[in-house]
């Protein structure tokens, strides 16, 4: 027993725990130990990981990845693919598409990242669209009409999403298309050896198969129909437009040189059919997705002998080819402002267009167009350039380089065409539509936008905002205010829907019979100790036990991308889709973060066993783990070795 201290407070006590100063354990094993200084106990709470987080459409990329690999188990009758499929197409009804030609953002967002390499996310997107469409999956019979009409002008990316989430809302929709088929971008601007036509076929007349989504192609609004009468007819308009007009290249006399003309034009004049074969010398200026699109067509359609067209006119849709007996190789050029390793398009675009015989100019920027006597580009002039803040500027002294050229392509970038007395009065005076963060028009209650014709950016970016205004625009219809979106607006998974699912929902709160609500722990209404923060909180690497994760190697799907020798009239795919057992594979490398992957190591570590596994019966995904707290001692070792940070210590000071 240690002596009695002289400071009068405590004079009258005969026994102290510690000397003065004496108030740390010497042995860490004890200092871990210490239960009666602790308040905190462990609290579960989920999070956003950074893939869904990354992800434009909002996707719950870390649920179906732990559907695919067998952790979160289907309902009753409904087999892993189904519900894997219902669950990525909640957010995103493209799941074929978006799993072969989305730049996956989400990949490089991806946690996994720290430990070896990213989760091939969109290799098992493709595996799970792929088999929706082998198996024939529909989408769940829409709830019954609402008496609502909705008005979408554009059938691309955003319009389609808007008009499935609509129709899920219980809208009737009618598509206003200008081409003669739907799909946008996806259709008119993406070749398709890249988006298999009839797979895109598939999944738009999947969402035309909910019903009440009236189709009309063929139709231009300010043209064939007027906006007054859209107005008179509908409930709301969406414009979702899309960006059909292409930026000139910053040189001059580009406008106003015939065979200088816009990526978009290409691609379009390519997929609907009328131009199968183009120039002896194609240059396209640009870096991105779009530009590397125009190189790899160009290199596939070659030209013929003894051309003599001009090539504008075919490339613009103004006269329209018969196939050629024999075709000659094309020589392409791309240039670009950036690096290799930092132009925009995807790596493996990048690489495959080299391979495909494209020769690749970087870190250069256009100088002069050279023209011929007729006015007619014959060459294009580049110069060494440097860029700072997004903003090309010519080395001083740098080198030129002559570029011959008989086309010239600008990928540049796209904005709308927002032409006639109708159209006019939505421009920003940058050819765009202004909305709002909810994507409703300023002044204009009934009208919202989304996609390109807001801010071009990722087919899968159209996807989400179609989500998002499906949300406005029903909000409207019910003469709700349109709420504020969360900090994370993202599709997540949500514990209650799959308590529900499974039939273990909590029981009906009866405030009169609660004997406090600050909390509980073992009432039968509540979730033990469970939070939800995945609307305001990204989990990141830091906050994982990542000496969990083994190093795995990728599961990489194959690609048949052909030689400069072979890709001429090379219109066959190039990716190959995983096998099931290499999708479960990879889906199994997923670090399930934010949320619990059933790993064990929380009962296994603590000392106090305090921490249980929640008997089967009671259990799901969410619910895997819970905590006696008359055991718990606070001692936080099951929050470090939780691999996903699922666990937080929390309930005190």
């Amino acid at each position: 027993m240690a002596t009695a201290s002289n400071d009068s407070r405590l004079q009258g006590h005969t026994f102290r725990r510690f000397e003065d100063g004496d108030h740390t354990w010497d042995s860490m094993q004890e200092k871990i130990f210490v239960a009666d200084t602790s308040h905190k106990c462990p609290t579960y709470v989920h999070k956003t990981p950074p893939c869904q987080g990354s992800c434009p459409s909002g996707e719950d990329i870390r649920g179906w990845l732990q559907i695919v690999r067998g952790i979160e188990k289907p309902p009753a009758g409904m087999s892993m693919h189904e519900y894997a499929f219902r669950r990525v197409t909640d957010a995103n009804p493209f799941p074929a598409m978006m799993g072969r030609v989305c730049p996956a953002p989400c990949e490089t967002g991806c946690n996994r990242n720290a430990v070896d390499d990213f989760v091939g996310i969109n290799a098992v997107e493709q595996f799970i669209g792929d088999t929706a469409i082998a198996q024939g999956f529909k989408f769940a019979t829409p709830p019954a009409l609402s008496g609502k009409r909705v008005a979408i002008i554009g059938g691309g990316p955003a319009g389609l999403s808007a008009a499935y989430q609509l129709r899920r809302l219980g809208h009737a929709v009618t598509i206003f298309e200008q081409h003669p088929e739907l799909g946008g971008m996806m259709r008119y601007g993406i070749p398709g050896y890249r988006v298999p036509r009839d797979k895109l076929g598939t999944e738009i007349q999947r969402i035309l198969d909910l019903g009440d989504i009236t189709v009309r192609c063929n139709t231009k609004v300010g043209q064939d129909i007027s906006i007054e009468q859209l107005e008179q007819d509908y409930d709301a308009i969406l414009w979702a437009l899309g960006c059909w007009k292409g930026r000139d290249l910053f040189v001059e006399k580009f406008a106003e040189t015939p065979n200088c003309i816009a990526a978009v034009d290409f691609l379009e004049a390519f997929n609907k059919g009328t131009m199968n074969y183009t120039a002896p010398r194609i240059v396209c200026v640009g870096g991105g997705d779009t530009s590397i699109d125009v190189v790899s067509v160009s290199r596939r359609i070659g030209t013929i002998a003894d051309y003599s067209e001009q090539p504008e006119e075919a490339a613009t849709g103004k006269i329209i080819h018969s196939a050629p007996t024999t075709k000659l190789p094309t020589q392409v050029t791309l240039t670009t402002l950036f690096k290799l390793n930092e132009m925009t398009a995807a790596k493996h675009e990048v690489e495959d267009a080299l391979k495909e015989g494209v020769t690749i100019l970087t870190q250069v920027m256009p100088k002069e167009i050279i023209l011929d006597e007729k006015g007619r580009a014959i060459g294009l002039k580049v110069v060494e350039c440097v860029v700072k803040n997004n903003i090309p500027t010519a080395v001083e002294g740098g080198k030129e380089t002559l570029i011959e050229a008989d086309l010239i392509i600008a990928a540049i970038g796209q904005f709308g065409r927002l032409e006639g007395a109708d159209l006019e009065s939505l421009d920003n005076g940058r050819h765009f539509i202004q909305a709002d963060s909810t994507y409703q028009l300023p002044n204009k209650p009934k009208h919202f936008a989304a996609g390109d014709i807001v801010r071009p950016h990722l087919l899968t970016t159209a996807i989400g905002q179609g989500s998002i205004v499906a949300e406005a625009i029903h909000q409207f219809l019910n003469a709700q205010n349109i709420v504020k979106r969360p900090k994370v607006d993202k599709h997540h998974f949500d514990l209650m829907h799959k308590l529900q699912e499974a039939g273990l929902q909590p029981a009906a709160y009866d405030a009169a019979k609660a004997p406090d609500l600050r909390g509980t722990s073992s009432m039968d209404y509540a979730i033990h100790n469970y939070e939800d923060r995945t609307k305001s909180v990204v989990v990141l690497a830091k906050d994982l036990f990542l000496g969990h994760f083994k190093t795995e190697a990728r599961q990489l799907r194959t690609e048949d991308v052909p030689t400069a020798e072979q890709v001429l009239n090379h219109f066959a795919e190039r990716i190959n889709p995983l096998t099931q057992e290499a999708a479960i594979a990879e889906a199994k490398r997923c670090m399930s973060c934010g949320m619990c992957f059933e790993c064990d190591n929380c009962v296994i570590y603590c000392p106090q066993d305090a921490v249980y596994r929640v008997p089967k019966k009671q259990s799901t995904t969410g619910r895997y783990v819970a905590t006696d707290y008359n055991r718990c001692i606070g001692c936080h070792i099951c929050a470090d070795v939780c691999p996903t940070g699922y666990i937080e210590m929390g309930m005190g000071e």
